[in-house]
């Protein structure tokens, strides 16, 4: 037997030779109107004089449908079962049959009979109809981890062919081994309409890891595409085999904290009460899985437990640690101290863990606290102590205030920049902040304090010469000091005296620096004289000059 695909109209047709004879095939569909084709549609032959549609009865008889004159419009409709009223021939030829079902399963016949010729085509109609949605029934209510147990029913109905069903888990196939999961399959056909349903059944051996698993039934269908139920998940019993405990407070717990202890289970379902061992004391809950301590101290560091009601063996522990920090900074508060005395600085901490200690002075940090052995002015400030460890810190102060009687550093004087006025500079150390008293008035007078070092300025412009004082003081004494400061005129006076000096002192130093040399050249002269034993060209008359001019006075 040799078989051939065909294509008819819009229908896929399997064409089966048989002796004498070719039958094509076309699928229709369920409750709608199905097209059957004359010899595939084919153009009418020439010297048509009528076309006949028959069918194959179900007792295997002949039966006559309907008769189309090529002359006329309308065919004559012969059949008189049910067909009469859903039959019909389109202007290709091919027969119609309106309200298709399972009942139009069967042989159909177009025969074409023109002046030269008697043709019949065979066409055998299938009618397949598609499954309702796929849908999960009799669900148990758990699974039980181990045990095999029917999970559910899947059902589809009314189509034909009838539908495969396939389980899936977590979109797996799930394939029957007979042991652990067991697939029974049903189909059952409606009297009335012949069409099928298909049921399902899964047995299932349920593990732990299915608690969070979703189990779907898959519909497959010659019609398709696939339908897929609606998931279904289960719920897993099974004993508990692991207790854990856990401190659901925010880390790191201090003191006064409120810490909440909670003890869980991984049975299904799982335990609702619970042993908590409260540093050596048990205390049960029953109807919920927390203890709370409130108002924790120090002392309530220590080892906490929880167990099962029924099974103290089975439990957990867990160490809980209250963190504190103690702090004691001495001095605090306002430090007042004299120049160049001792401070001494001492912090005292008790911590639950290594402590961090940082200081600062006036909001700078600073690398380690100064050496207080000898206070200065600049050591005066805002020093603050931060120490902390992990969730608590502590911040401690103290202000040192460094006062000292006045002393004045230095006191100068410079021409300003228009070379017309002269400043006067008075630089004193003290503290509280020394005031300035000039023994003459000026302008432009300036001051400026930083670290117990003070700076004023004074702008004179003397019109004689002057002795000017500068008397520094507060509250703990007073420095003074003077400085000359000489008029204009006079200054310039001065100057050009200075100048005038100064060339004559440079012209005597010149004299003597010749002098100096010539000594120097007859001193040699003399000593070559010795060594060759001759005589000096001057004689004696010159020696004697030489004698006169050594002796005469000087001008």
């Amino acid at each position: 037997m040799q078989s051939v695909v065909c294509l008819i109209g819009a229908f896929i047709a399997a064409a089966v030779f048989r002796p004498g004879s070719c039958v094509g095939t076309v699928i229709g569909l369920y409750g709608e109107t199905i097209v059957v084709p004359c010899n595939d549609g084919t153009k009418k032959p020439d010297g048509l004089i009528f076309t006949k549609w028959k069918y194959v009865k179900d007792d295997g008889s002949p039966g006559d449908l309907l008769v189309k004159q090529a002359q006329k419009d309308e065919a004559t409709v012969s059949a008189t079962d049910g067909y009469k009223s859903r039959v019909s021939i389109a202007a290709n030829s091919s027969l119609l049959i309106a309200r298709g079902s399972l009942a139009d399963q069967r042989v159909f016949t177009c025969m074409v009979v023109s002046f030269t010729n008697l043709e019949e085509y065979s066409v055998e109609v299938k009618v397949h109809k598609k499954p309702s949605a796929p849908v999960i029934k009799n669900n148990a209510k758990e699974l039980e981890n181990g045990k095999l147990t029917q999970l559910g029913e899947c059902v589809v109905e009314n189509a034909n062919p009838p539908a495969d069903l396939i389980w899936k888990k977590n979109n797996q196939t799930l394939v029957d081994d007979g042991k652990t999961i067991i697939i029974t399959s049903t189909i059952t056909k409606d009297k009335i309409t012949g069409l099928s349903s298909t049921s399902s059944r899964l047995q299932y051996t349920a593990r732990k890891e299915d608690v969070e698993s979703q189990f779907t039934c898959t519909a497959k269908h010659v019609m398709g595409p696939d339908q897929v139920s609606e998931p279904e998940s289960f719920p897993i019993h099974y004993p508990t085999e692991k207790v854990s405990l856990q401190v659901v407070s925010q880390s790191p717990i201090r003191e006064g904290d409120d810490v909440t202890l909670k003890c869980q289970a991984d049975g299904n379902p799982p335990p609702t009460s619970f042993n908590f061992n409260i540093k050596g004391k048990k205390v049960t809950v029953t109807d919920k899985d927390v203890y709370t301590l409130t108002g924790v101290t120090r002392a309530d560091s220590g080892i906490y437990k929880c167990s099962l009601l029924d099974n103290d063996v089975m439990e957990s522990t867990q160490f809980v640690t209250v963190s504190f920090l103690d702090v004691s900074l001495t001095p605090t508060g306002k430090v007042l101290k004299n120049v160049g005395e001792n401070l001494i600085v001492s912090l005292d901490k008790n911590a639950s863990s290594e402590a961090k200690v940082t200081w600062s002075k006036d909001n700078r940090k600073l690398d380690k606290l100064p050496d207080f052995s000898k206070l200065t002015y600049s050591d005066a400030g805002l020093y603050v102590c931060d120490v902390s460890i992990e969730g608590i810190k502590r911040s401690l102060s103290f202000e040192l205030t460094v006062e000292g009687i006045p002393k004045i550093t230095s006191l100068t004087k410079h021409r300003s920049s228009d070379g017309k006025h002269k400043v006067l500079t008075c630089e004193a150390e003290g503290s509280p902040k020394p005031d300035v008293q000039w023994s003459v008035n000026g302008t432009n007078d300036e001051v400026s304090y930083n670290n117990g070092k003070a700076t004023y300025k004074l702008t004179v412009v003397p019109s004689k010469n002057l002795t000017v004082s500068c008397l520094v003081t507060n509250k703990l004494g007073e420095d003074t000091k003077e400085i000359s400061v000489f008029s204009q005129k006079n200054e310039d006076g001065t100057e050009q005296a200075k100048v005038i000096v100064g060339i004559v002192v440079g012209l005597l130093v010149a004299a003597a620096l010749v002098g100096l040399i010539y000594w120097i050249y007859i001193k040699k002269t003399r000593q070559g004289s010795w060594k060759t034993g001759e005589k000096e060209a001057g004689t004696s008359e010159e020696s004697k000059k030489l004698e006169e001019n050594n002796h005469k006075p000087d001008v």
